[in-house]
Order: structure tokens, then sequence, then C-alpha cells
């Protein structure tokens, strides 16, 4: 199987392993940085706009980009133009088999989804995160290294939730909302923008 990477850079790396280890025996890459000849051991052989040439039954397209709304628009792109976009889940991550998972999420090593929970397209579940039972994270979030997601927590679409952060039971995030690293949120937030602290309050 083939797979073409959107992004060459330490993401772009770590998914490209995962779709090593899960059965993809051809991974290219496309950036729009010309000076890029490789990403961790695979080819860059062209540009974004080149995944045209590429649109095939055979071939799947996954966007490495760690940017939300980039991320966002390259995937839709490639959808729009007829490109199967992938769902990358590495080995060492624990799905519940009921879980949903939108086209072109990524789970990382370490990573535990438990029943109940809806993952959204575009999503990134990164290393060593937990989303427990009855979850909706929106598309195109990215729940980062290490935080955690109690049970019955709702992400809004194109939320950051940083490093080592916690949410509460419960907890509605709306779309938008950058959740800074060791966060812990305790109440509703309702409003987007960047949250910090112990609890977590708006950042002016």
């Amino acid at each position: 199987m083939r797979i073409f990477f959107v992004g060459a850079s330490g993401h772009g790396k770590v998914c490209a392993e995962i779709a090593e280890l899960t059965g993809y025996d051809t991974i290219l890459f496309l950036d729009d940085n010309k000076e890029l000849t490789g990403c961790g051991g695979h080819r860059v052989i062209g540009v974004e706009d080149d995944f045209r040439k590429f649109v095939d039954s055979t071939t799947d397209f996954f966007i490495s980009i760690g940017n939300c709304k980039v991320r966002q628009r390259i995937q839709e792109r490639i959808k729009s133009s007829g490109g199967n976009i992938a769902t990358l889940v590495h080995p060492e991550a624990i799905v519940s088999r009921d879980v949903e998972l939108g086209a072109g999420t990524v789970i990382m090593a370490g990573a535990v989804i438990n029943p109940g929970t809806s993952v959204g397209e575009g999503t990134i579940v990164n290393t060593s995160s937990s989303i427990d039972h009855d979850c909706i994270v929106g598309p195109y979030s990215h729940v980062a290294v290490g935080s955690h997601l109690c049970g019955g927590v709702f992400v809004g679409e194109g939320s950051w939730i940083g490093a080592g952060v916690s949410v509460n039971n419960n907890i509605k995030i709306c779309s938008g909302c950058m959740i800074g690293a060791g966060a812990v949120v305790v109440k509703d937030i309702i409003e987007p923008g960047t949250y910090i602290g112990i609890p977590a309050r708006k950042s002016s």
C-alpha cells in the first residue's frame, strides 16, 4: 500500500512510523519547502499541489501538519479531489472497539480511548493521552501529549488541548479554544480563546 504525507516535519516522522507499523510499504512526502529532500528516512518528492498526480484507488493521503486550520484546509481539498484520506492508529494505542474515528485522525503510541467515544476527522490524539468513555472530540482538534479527558467531555472543532491538561468529567469546551499546557478545566468553556492555569481561566 502507498501513502503520501503532506507535511515533512517532526509530526510527519511520527505519523510515517505509524504507517510503517500498520502495513504501508511505500511512504512518500509532499512539502512546499523545496529544500527538503527527506523526512524520517522517506523521500520528499514534490509540493502540496502535486497530490493531484497521485490520486488513485491504491493511494492514501495523510495530512501531517500540526496547525488545525491548515490541516483542515488541505484535507478537505484532497477529499474534494477524490483522494482517499487514511486514519492511523499506533499498534501500542488502546482504542475500544466501538470508538468512532474520523478520516485523517492519528492515534499515537500509549494513547487510550475508552468506549462510547467519537473522535472527529483530522484530529491528533497524541502520545500517552487518554480520552475516557462517552466523549466527543470535534474534527480538526488536537489532544496533546499526556493530556487527559475524563468521561463525557465534549471538545469543539479546531480546539487544542495542550500537553498535560486535565479536563473534568462532563465538561464542554467550545470550538476554537486553546487550553495551555498543564491547565485543569473544571467548568464549561463557552467562549473561544486561550485558557491557562489551575483552574483554567481565559488569558487576557
